[in-house]
Protein backbone atom coordinates (compact mmCIF):
# COMPACT_ATOMS: atom_id res chain seq x y z
CA UNK A 1 0.00 0.00 0.00
CA UNK A 2 1.35 3.71 -1.08
CA UNK A 3 1.73 6.18 2.05
CA UNK A 4 -1.13 8.68 2.51
CA UNK A 5 0.00 11.82 2.20
CA UNK A 6 -0.90 14.27 4.91
CA UNK A 7 -0.76 17.77 5.65
CA UNK A 8 -1.07 19.10 8.99
CA UNK A 9 -3.36 22.62 9.45
CA UNK A 10 -2.05 23.34 13.18
CA UNK A 11 1.63 23.35 14.63
CA UNK A 12 1.25 23.16 18.44
CA UNK A 13 0.66 20.57 20.85
CA UNK A 14 -1.87 18.24 18.95
CA UNK A 15 0.00 18.75 15.96
CA UNK A 16 3.24 17.58 17.23
CA UNK A 17 1.28 14.31 18.17
CA UNK A 18 -0.10 13.70 14.82
CA UNK A 19 3.33 14.12 13.42
CA UNK A 20 4.73 12.21 15.81
CA UNK A 21 2.17 9.09 15.48
CA UNK A 22 2.61 9.21 11.86
CA UNK A 23 6.72 8.98 11.80
CA UNK A 24 5.64 5.75 13.91
CA UNK A 25 3.45 3.98 10.79
CA UNK A 26 5.93 5.13 8.09
CA UNK A 27 4.90 2.47 5.93
CA UNK A 28 1.25 3.49 6.11
CA UNK A 29 1.13 7.39 5.93
CA UNK A 30 3.90 10.56 5.69
CA UNK A 31 3.36 13.85 6.28
CA UNK A 32 4.40 16.02 3.71
CA UNK A 33 2.76 19.43 4.69
CA UNK A 34 1.73 21.15 7.28
CA UNK A 35 0.07 25.21 7.42
CA UNK A 36 -0.19 27.63 10.36
CA UNK A 37 -0.81 31.01 10.07
CA UNK A 38 1.36 32.18 13.19
CA UNK A 39 4.40 33.41 12.08
CA UNK A 40 7.46 31.46 11.95
CA UNK A 41 5.19 28.22 12.91
CA UNK A 42 4.85 25.93 10.00
CA UNK A 43 8.32 26.58 9.18
CA UNK A 44 9.87 25.80 12.88
CA UNK A 45 7.45 22.69 12.64
CA UNK A 46 8.33 21.90 9.31
CA UNK A 47 11.81 21.58 10.41
CA UNK A 48 11.63 20.01 13.57
CA UNK A 49 9.63 17.26 11.61
CA UNK A 50 11.48 17.12 7.99
CA UNK A 51 8.60 18.07 6.77
CA UNK A 52 9.33 19.45 3.25
CA UNK A 53 6.33 21.70 2.46
CA UNK A 54 5.17 24.67 5.21
CA UNK A 55 2.40 27.12 4.45
CA UNK A 56 1.00 29.80 6.54
CA UNK A 57 -2.12 29.26 4.80
CA UNK A 58 -4.02 26.66 4.82
CA UNK A 59 -5.99 27.29 1.38
CA UNK A 60 -2.32 26.82 0.43
CA UNK A 61 -1.87 23.79 1.38
CA UNK A 62 -5.23 22.17 0.30
CA UNK A 63 -4.06 23.20 -3.21
CA UNK A 64 -0.66 21.20 -2.82
CA UNK A 65 -1.37 18.23 -5.38
CA UNK A 66 0.85 16.01 -2.72
CA UNK A 67 -1.74 16.35 -0.47
CA UNK A 68 -4.27 13.49 0.56
CA UNK A 69 -5.65 13.73 3.57
CA UNK A 70 -5.75 16.71 5.84
CA UNK A 71 -5.40 16.44 9.90
CA UNK A 72 -7.26 19.48 11.10
CA UNK A 73 -5.37 20.33 14.83
CA UNK A 74 -6.42 23.93 14.94
CA UNK A 75 -9.23 25.98 17.36
CA UNK A 76 -12.78 24.51 17.47
CA UNK A 77 -13.98 27.39 15.81
CA UNK A 78 -12.31 27.05 12.70
CA UNK A 79 -13.14 23.29 12.44
CA UNK A 80 -16.03 23.02 10.33
CA UNK A 81 -14.61 25.65 7.63
CA UNK A 82 -11.42 23.85 7.56
CA UNK A 83 -13.15 20.76 6.62
CA UNK A 84 -15.48 21.87 3.93
CA UNK A 85 -12.66 23.89 2.03
CA UNK A 86 -10.85 20.77 2.51
CA UNK A 87 -13.49 18.45 0.94
CA UNK A 88 -14.00 21.28 -1.95
CA UNK A 89 -10.39 21.04 -2.46
CA UNK A 90 -10.46 16.89 -2.90
CA UNK A 91 -9.00 16.06 0.45
CA UNK A 92 -10.02 13.16 3.02
CA UNK A 93 -10.42 15.04 6.23
CA UNK A 94 -9.49 14.00 9.66
CA UNK A 95 -11.20 16.13 11.83
CA UNK A 96 -9.45 16.35 15.83
CA UNK A 97 -12.39 16.73 18.66
CA UNK A 98 -14.65 17.83 19.08
CA UNK A 99 -15.84 17.92 15.67
CA UNK A 100 -17.01 21.25 15.61
CA UNK A 101 -19.16 24.01 17.88
CA UNK A 102 -22.41 23.49 16.07
CA UNK A 103 -25.30 20.37 14.88
CA UNK A 104 -25.50 22.70 11.71
CA UNK A 105 -21.39 22.74 11.21
CA UNK A 106 -21.44 19.16 11.77
CA UNK A 107 -24.03 18.67 9.58
CA UNK A 108 -22.51 20.98 6.78
CA UNK A 109 -19.01 18.78 7.07
CA UNK A 110 -20.98 15.59 6.77
CA UNK A 111 -22.49 17.02 3.94
CA UNK A 112 -19.65 18.40 1.89
CA UNK A 113 -17.37 15.13 1.98
CA UNK A 114 -20.56 13.13 1.05
CA UNK A 115 -20.69 14.95 -1.95
CA UNK A 116 -16.88 15.43 -2.86
CA UNK A 117 -16.45 11.48 -2.30
CA UNK A 118 -13.93 12.06 0.54
CA UNK A 119 -14.13 10.48 4.16
CA UNK A 120 -14.68 12.94 6.81
CA UNK A 121 -12.91 11.02 9.77
CA UNK A 122 -13.11 11.64 13.73
CA UNK A 123 -10.16 11.72 15.49
CA UNK A 124 -11.52 9.53 18.89
CA UNK A 125 -7.59 8.05 20.23
CA UNK A 126 -9.53 6.42 23.01
CA UNK A 127 -11.07 4.03 20.52
CA UNK A 128 -7.16 2.75 19.64
CA UNK A 129 -5.67 2.92 23.16
CA UNK A 130 -4.43 -0.30 23.57
CA UNK A 131 -5.93 -0.87 27.48
CA UNK A 132 -8.54 0.34 26.26
CA UNK A 133 -9.50 -1.21 22.77
CA UNK A 134 -8.18 -4.78 25.05
CA UNK A 135 -11.20 -3.81 27.37
CA UNK A 136 -13.57 -3.50 24.63
CA UNK A 137 -12.24 -6.68 23.17
CA UNK A 138 -13.04 -8.74 26.63
CA UNK A 139 -16.42 -7.09 26.70
CA UNK A 140 -17.69 -8.16 23.23
CA UNK A 141 -16.31 -11.42 24.12
CA UNK A 142 -19.03 -11.70 27.04
CA UNK A 143 -16.28 -11.95 29.40
CA UNK A 144 -17.79 -8.89 31.77
CA UNK A 145 -21.77 -10.39 30.84
CA UNK A 146 -24.53 -7.28 30.59
CA UNK A 147 -22.07 -4.57 30.40
CA UNK A 148 -24.41 -2.03 32.64
CA UNK A 149 -22.07 1.07 34.15
CA UNK A 150 -19.45 2.30 31.84
CA UNK A 151 -16.96 5.14 33.32
CA UNK A 152 -14.17 7.35 31.66
CA UNK A 153 -12.15 10.56 33.49
CA UNK A 154 -9.70 12.75 32.21
CA UNK A 155 -8.38 15.19 34.73
CA UNK A 156 -5.62 17.58 34.18
CA UNK A 157 -3.96 20.92 35.31
CA UNK A 158 -5.58 22.48 31.93
CA UNK A 159 -4.77 22.86 28.54
CA UNK A 160 -1.77 23.68 26.64
CA UNK A 161 -2.89 26.03 24.18
CA UNK A 162 -4.61 30.13 25.60
CA UNK A 163 -7.42 29.76 22.67
CA UNK A 164 -8.89 26.49 24.67
CA UNK A 165 -9.26 29.11 27.78
CA UNK A 166 -11.27 31.48 25.44
CA UNK A 167 -14.80 30.41 25.18
CA UNK A 168 -15.37 31.79 21.83
CA UNK A 169 -12.58 30.01 20.20
CA UNK A 170 -13.00 26.57 22.10
CA UNK A 171 -16.85 26.55 22.60
CA UNK A 172 -16.67 25.46 26.30
CA UNK A 173 -14.53 24.32 29.02
CA UNK A 174 -13.86 20.89 30.21
CA UNK A 175 -16.66 19.36 28.81
CA UNK A 176 -15.17 20.65 25.48
CA UNK A 177 -11.73 19.45 26.02
CA UNK A 178 -11.48 16.00 27.92
CA UNK A 179 -15.65 15.24 28.28
CA UNK A 180 -15.83 15.09 24.23
CA UNK A 181 -13.49 11.90 25.06
CA UNK A 182 -15.71 10.03 27.60
CA UNK A 183 -19.18 10.76 25.70
CA UNK A 184 -17.44 9.19 22.72
CA UNK A 185 -15.50 6.09 24.23
CA UNK A 186 -18.69 5.27 26.53
CA UNK A 187 -21.33 5.39 22.99
CA UNK A 188 -18.45 3.25 21.49
CA UNK A 189 -17.70 0.71 24.67
CA UNK A 190 -21.24 0.11 24.91
CA UNK A 191 -21.59 -0.59 21.02
CA UNK A 192 -23.07 2.86 19.63
CA UNK A 193 -26.42 2.64 21.01
CA UNK A 194 -28.51 5.34 20.81
CA UNK A 195 -28.29 8.44 23.86
CA UNK A 196 -31.58 8.34 26.00
CA UNK A 197 -30.70 10.99 28.43
CA UNK A 198 -27.76 13.41 29.73
CA UNK A 199 -27.26 15.09 33.38
CA UNK A 200 -24.50 16.91 33.98
CA UNK A 201 -23.18 19.07 36.86
CA UNK A 202 -20.87 21.65 35.48
CA UNK A 203 -18.80 24.35 37.59
CA UNK A 204 -15.63 26.70 37.85
CA UNK A 205 -13.27 25.67 40.64
CA UNK A 206 -9.96 26.58 40.56
CA UNK A 207 -9.65 28.78 36.68
CA UNK A 208 -11.80 31.94 37.27
CA UNK A 209 -9.14 34.45 36.08
CA UNK A 210 -8.70 32.49 32.58
CA UNK A 211 -11.93 31.31 31.50
CA UNK A 212 -15.53 31.56 31.27
CA UNK A 213 -15.92 27.98 31.17
CA UNK A 214 -16.11 25.26 33.27
CA UNK A 215 -13.01 23.74 34.92
CA UNK A 216 -14.70 20.33 36.53
CA UNK A 217 -17.75 18.59 35.32
CA UNK A 218 -19.34 15.29 35.85
CA UNK A 219 -21.95 13.88 33.36
CA UNK A 220 -24.32 10.96 33.19
CA UNK A 221 -25.41 9.56 30.40
CA UNK A 222 -28.37 6.63 30.19
CA UNK A 223 -28.29 4.84 26.71
CA UNK A 224 -30.67 2.52 25.24
CA UNK A 225 -31.17 -0.21 27.50
CA UNK A 226 -30.34 1.00 30.39
CA UNK A 227 -26.49 1.08 30.74
CA UNK A 228 -25.15 4.54 31.89
CA UNK A 229 -21.91 6.11 31.10
CA UNK A 230 -20.52 8.37 33.43
CA UNK A 231 -17.62 11.19 32.91
CA UNK A 232 -15.95 13.01 34.58
CA UNK A 233 -13.68 15.84 33.46
CA UNK A 234 -11.40 18.54 35.30
CA UNK A 235 -9.15 21.00 34.59
CA UNK A 236 -8.34 21.18 38.12
CA UNK A 237 -5.79 17.92 38.83
CA UNK A 238 -1.49 19.10 39.19
CA UNK A 239 1.03 16.72 38.76
CA UNK A 240 0.10 15.75 35.32
CA UNK A 241 -2.45 13.67 33.18
CA UNK A 242 -5.09 11.11 34.66
CA UNK A 243 -6.78 9.00 32.44
CA UNK A 244 -9.20 6.11 33.49
CA UNK A 245 -12.15 3.51 32.58
CA UNK A 246 -14.13 1.46 34.65
CA UNK A 247 -16.36 -1.56 33.10
CA UNK A 248 -18.67 -3.43 35.06
CA UNK A 249 -21.01 -6.01 33.88
CA UNK A 250 -23.43 -8.90 35.74
CA UNK A 251 -20.77 -11.31 35.39
CA UNK A 252 -17.29 -9.08 35.84
CA UNK A 253 -15.62 -5.85 35.61
CA UNK A 254 -11.82 -4.26 34.91
CA UNK A 255 -9.93 -1.55 35.24
CA UNK A 256 -7.76 0.40 33.60
CA UNK A 257 -5.15 3.24 33.98
CA UNK A 258 -4.24 4.77 30.41
CA UNK A 259 -0.20 5.40 31.67
CA UNK A 260 0.72 4.70 35.14
CA UNK A 261 0.85 0.91 33.94
CA UNK A 262 3.51 2.32 31.66
CA UNK A 263 5.12 4.39 34.26
CA UNK A 264 8.62 4.56 36.01
CA UNK A 265 8.39 5.14 39.61
CA UNK A 266 10.83 7.67 39.39
CA UNK A 267 12.61 10.12 41.98
CA UNK A 268 14.67 12.81 41.08
CA UNK A 269 16.18 15.82 43.25
CA UNK A 270 17.39 17.70 40.10
CA UNK A 271 14.51 17.15 37.67
CA UNK A 272 15.13 15.84 34.17
CA UNK A 273 13.36 16.81 30.97
CA UNK A 274 10.15 15.00 30.79
CA UNK A 275 7.53 12.67 32.76
CA UNK A 276 3.99 13.08 31.23
CA UNK A 277 1.72 15.21 29.36
CA UNK A 278 0.97 18.04 32.19
CA UNK A 279 3.46 17.28 34.44
CA UNK A 280 4.48 20.32 36.26
CA UNK A 281 7.61 19.42 37.04
CA UNK A 282 10.58 16.27 37.44
CA UNK A 283 11.58 17.11 40.82
CA UNK A 284 10.75 14.33 43.48
CA UNK A 285 8.69 11.59 42.80
CA UNK A 286 7.23 11.50 39.03
CA UNK A 287 6.19 9.04 37.32
CA UNK A 288 7.97 9.14 33.29
CA UNK A 289 5.84 7.17 30.71
CA UNK A 290 7.59 5.36 27.74
CA UNK A 291 5.98 5.05 23.89
CA UNK A 292 2.97 7.68 25.24
CA UNK A 293 2.17 8.19 21.89
CA UNK A 294 1.64 4.49 21.31
CA UNK A 295 -0.36 4.05 25.21
CA UNK A 296 -2.92 7.05 23.69
CA UNK A 297 -3.44 5.46 20.24
CA UNK A 298 -2.07 7.92 18.14
CA UNK A 299 0.14 6.16 15.94
CA UNK A 300 -2.81 3.22 15.57
CA UNK A 301 -5.25 5.74 14.87
CA UNK A 302 -3.23 7.54 12.16
CA UNK A 303 -2.72 4.07 10.59
CA UNK A 304 -5.96 2.57 10.47
CA UNK A 305 -7.43 6.62 8.61
CA UNK A 306 -4.47 5.81 6.18
CA UNK A 307 -6.54 2.18 5.32
CA UNK A 308 -9.54 3.69 5.07
CA UNK A 309 -8.57 6.05 2.16
CA UNK A 310 -6.82 3.28 0.82
CA UNK A 311 -10.13 1.23 1.15
CA UNK A 312 -8.43 -1.17 3.48
CA UNK A 313 -10.47 -0.87 6.08
CA UNK A 314 -13.81 0.47 7.39
CA UNK A 315 -13.76 3.56 9.69
CA UNK A 316 -14.21 3.19 12.91
CA UNK A 317 -14.57 6.56 13.50
CA UNK A 318 -16.36 8.30 11.49
CA UNK A 319 -18.55 12.57 10.79
CA UNK A 320 -21.69 11.18 12.35
CA UNK A 321 -19.54 9.93 15.62
CA UNK A 322 -18.59 12.97 16.17
CA UNK A 323 -22.25 14.34 15.39
CA UNK A 324 -23.66 12.19 18.31
CA UNK A 325 -21.22 13.65 20.64
CA UNK A 326 -22.05 17.16 19.48
CA UNK A 327 -25.68 16.31 20.24
CA UNK A 328 -24.67 14.80 23.88
CA UNK A 329 -22.02 18.35 24.45
CA UNK A 330 -25.21 20.27 23.21
CA UNK A 331 -27.33 18.35 26.01
CA UNK A 332 -25.05 18.07 28.34
CA UNK A 333 -24.44 21.68 28.82
CA UNK A 334 -28.27 22.33 28.22
CA UNK A 335 -28.69 19.90 31.36
CA UNK A 336 -25.97 22.21 33.94
CA UNK A 337 -27.93 25.69 32.83
CA UNK A 338 -31.57 23.69 33.88
CA UNK A 339 -30.38 21.60 36.83
CA UNK A 340 -32.06 18.43 34.64
CA UNK A 341 -31.93 15.69 32.56
CA UNK A 342 -32.30 16.43 29.17
CA UNK A 343 -33.79 13.36 26.62
CA UNK A 344 -32.73 13.13 23.64
CA UNK A 345 -32.77 14.13 20.56
CA UNK A 346 -31.93 16.99 21.57
CA UNK A 347 -31.38 19.92 18.63
CA UNK A 348 -31.71 23.41 19.43
CA UNK A 349 -31.45 25.93 16.85
CA UNK A 350 -29.23 28.96 16.49
CA UNK A 351 -26.99 27.93 18.65
CA UNK A 352 -23.33 29.82 18.25
CA UNK A 353 -21.65 27.72 20.80
CA UNK A 354 -22.48 24.63 23.28
CA UNK A 355 -21.60 26.58 26.39
CA UNK A 356 -24.62 29.44 25.56
CA UNK A 357 -26.97 26.56 26.88
CA UNK A 358 -25.01 26.70 29.80
CA UNK A 359 -24.84 30.36 30.77
CA UNK A 360 -28.17 31.32 29.13
CA UNK A 361 -30.61 28.51 30.12
CA UNK A 362 -33.83 29.91 28.70
CA UNK A 363 -31.71 29.09 25.51
CA UNK A 364 -31.79 25.39 26.65
CA UNK A 365 -36.00 25.01 27.86
CA UNK A 366 -36.73 26.80 24.29
CA UNK A 367 -35.75 23.98 22.61
CA UNK A 368 -37.19 21.20 25.06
Amino acid sequence: MAAVKIGIIGSRFQADCIAGAVKATADDAEVVAVASPTPGHAASFAQRHGIPHPYTDYRELLRDPAVEMISITAPNRLHAQIAIDAARAGKHVVCEKPLCLTLEEADGMIEACRRAGVLLLYAEELFFAPKYAKAKQLADEGAFGRVHLVKQGEKHSGPHSDWFWDVEQSGGGAVMDLGCHGIAFCWWFLGKRKVKSVYSHMTTQVHHGRTQGEDEAVTIIEFEHGAVGVVESSWNRPGGMDDCIEVFGDKGQTYADLLMGNALPTYSETGFGYAVEKAATTRGWTYPVFEEHWNYGFPQEMRHFARCVRGKETPISDGETGRVVQEVLYAAYASAGLGRKVMLPFRPQGIAKPIDLWKMPERAQAAL
